[in-house]
């Protein structure tokens, strides 16, 4: 008794609010110096590195995609290994090593090609070993990224778990107000005040800020260890997934009891005595065929890969069922994805602003989008719902698929703008003499760009969003991780798709020893084209969701897991386990 209460005693002095500026420090960070570095690279790859426009952006793509990948796979080392503080430690100094080796990569004439304008002459091209440092400090900072972006806010989370604590629902919405603030000022920093940096200062001081900035994001972070709550990685689920597929293999030929017969279902542990009709393949891994056989003394499953319960069942049904409208992200993330080509018009543009003096770098323009999304999310919350929730009956105003088409419908129209504004800036740059001069700046504002990031901004407000709270509706609680993994994983395949389409364009259109649609000079280049194939594919992506969305069915089912919970869609307003995550989390 007495051991009980001294480990109360001393739980009771860790965690809580003490610990925020410590964990957001971190998160917030890592942000500014990632997405600062992110935002100017494809000006660094071509000036530094003498790679084409194409090249450049997939490299970009590429690494975006590795970016949105790792983090599934650090999510999983966390719950099921090693626990969250150690994989957001581990992460933050994999990024900080990542960091100072690109920073090496400016600062080592060595580590790139000899001085070059690859704008006006034939520039000799990086040599593998070049590119292979460069692209180490790639993969560094995205498996530091891997770390700490699926871990960060689930840790401060745990920092505030204490069900007894009547204020802890406030004192938990505290810290995701706090946390979503600092994800939208770091990005907005990132893009602006780095960036500027970066034109001013050059390459070495650029990149030499976000190192300095990730290594007080490490000490903040090491500083409150004493202070956190560490809670214990759990093994279940995944290992839950794997022993429901192995258990419906090897009872594949058994025949399915009928649909009411709860009895014939091993189920437990939990409240869901009987698994649902979607999926029925799935139901042969938790029949029991013999009581006396596979059910030991306490009613447990003797053999756990032969036979599992209904829960594990419907986890895995789960997932699989959401895959369809989670595929109809991948398309929407490939033009959340386009920042490389705008920042070329951009540079290609007249970038000043109310005076001579003041000039956008090409790189911030994205900001618009970033602003448009964090606006619109706090226009939406306290604005938009109570007024929708009157007619629709819903506390969220609309329901989460609703809100996933809307964005998509949106990124149409944007990809629509960004072709209509591409084919006026060509114009005027042809109109002008401009279309051999790859450093030409036309008479046409970049303001003309804005329209078109406020949009991409407005849908994956929208979308993004949309998902997360879609998945969390209708995952239980074990798996409420895996709903911001499923978001990640979506941006990692739209960056491979990215990446494929621009390669294709590249070579179909550049053969022959025409200019490509793609090509680095921007004013003979056929931008606008490239931007009306993707809203064709963002056009048949809206329909496929439609037919996704239609073959789904109804998410009001009552849907009761063991925590004896019952779950619809309009009662899921957004609660500890289901909060609004910020999308570029």
């Amino acid at each position: 008794m007495e051991t009980n209460t001294n480990q109360e005693m001393t739980k009771s002095k860790k965690g809580g609010l003490r610990t925020m500026p410590f964990i957001i420090a971190n998160e917030a960070f890592e942000k500014v110096a990632g997405v600062g570095l992110h935002a100017n690279m494809i000006f660094y790859l071509i000036l530094e590195y003498h790679m084409s426009g194409p090249e450049g952006a997939n490299v970009l793509f590429l690494w975006g995609a590795i970016s949105n990948f790792l983090p599934i796979i650090g999510a999983s080392i966390s719950d099921s290994f090693l626990g969250r503080f150690r994989v957001i430690a581990l992460g933050t100094f994999t990024a900080l090593l990542g960091m100072i080796l690109l920073w090496l990569t400016a600062i080592i004439p060595a580590a790139r090609p000899p001085k070059c304008n690859p704008f006006i002459e034939i520039c000799p091209a990086a040599k593998p070993r070049q590119l292979g440092f460069l692209f180490s400090s790639f993969v560094l900072m995205s498996i530091g990224a891997g770390g700490i972006r699926p871990c960060s806010l689930a840790f401060g989370a745990d920092q505030f778990h204490n069900p007894d604590n009547p204020n802890n629902e406030r004192i938990l919405q505290t810290f995701f107000n706090w946390y979503y603030a600092s994800v939208g000022l770091s990005y907005m920093a990132s893009i602006t005040l780095i960036v500027y940096i970066q034109d001013k200062a050059g390459w070495v001081v650029g990149f030499g800020v976000p190192v300095g900035l990730m290594l007080f994001s490490t000490l903040m972070f090491l500083l409150g260890s004493s202070l956190y709550i560490k809670p214990k990685a759990n093994k279940v689920l995944f290992t839950g997934f794997g022993q429901v597929i192995s258990a419906a293999w090897k009872n594949r030929h058994l025949p399915l009891p009928p649909t009411d017969a709860d009895r014939w279902y091993y189920y437990k542990g939990s409240k869901l005595t009987a698994p649902t009709e979607k999926l029925r393949f799935l139901n042969r891994a938790c029949v029991v065929q013999n009581r006396e056989k596979e059910l030991d003394l306490d009613g447990k499953a003797i053999e756990p890969w032969k036979l599992c319960t209904v829960k594990q069942v419907e986890e895995l049904k789960a997932i699989i069922k959401v895959l369809p409208i989670w595929s109809s992200g991948i398309m929407i993330a490939v033009t959340i994805s386009q920042y490389t080509f705008p920042q070329l018009q951009a540079k290609s543009m007249d970038r000043h602003i109310f005076s001579e003096k003041l000039k956008i770098p090409p790189g911030s323009f994205g900001v618009f989008a970033i602003l448009t999304l964090t606006i619109w999310v706090a226009i939406y919350d306290r604005v938009v719902v109570p007024l929708l929730s009157k007619f629709t009956n819903r506390p969220r105003g609309l329901s989460y698929r609703q809100r996933i088409g809307i964005g998509l419908a949106i990124s149409c129209v944007a990809m629509a703008v960004a072709a209509l504004v591409e084919r006026k800036r060509r114009s005027a740059a042809i109109r002008e003499g401009l279309a051999d001069n790859p450093e030409g700046v036309v008479a046409l504002t970049a303001m003309w760009l804005v329209p078109q990031n406020c949009l991409i901004g407005l849908a994956e407000a929208f979308n993004a969003i949309g998902q997360i709270e879609f998945y969390y509706s209708q995952f239980p609680k074990t798996m409420s991780s895996i709903g911001v993994a499923l978001l990640s994983l979506g941006m990692a395949v739209g960056n491979l798709v990215g990446s494929l389409i621009v390669t294709i364009l590249n070579r179909v259109t550049g053969s022959g020893g025409k200019v490509s649609w793609v090509s680095t000079n921007v004013n003979r280049a056929h931008y606008d084209y490239y931007y009306w194939i993707l809203c064709i594919l963002s056009v048949v992506n809206f329909f496929y969701f439609i037919a996704c969305s239609w073959a789904y069915g109804s998410c009001e089912d009552i849907k009761v897991w063991d925590e004896g919970e019952a779950k619809k869609e309009h009662e899921m307003p957004p609660t500890k386990e289901s909060p609004i995550v910020h999308p570029r989390t």
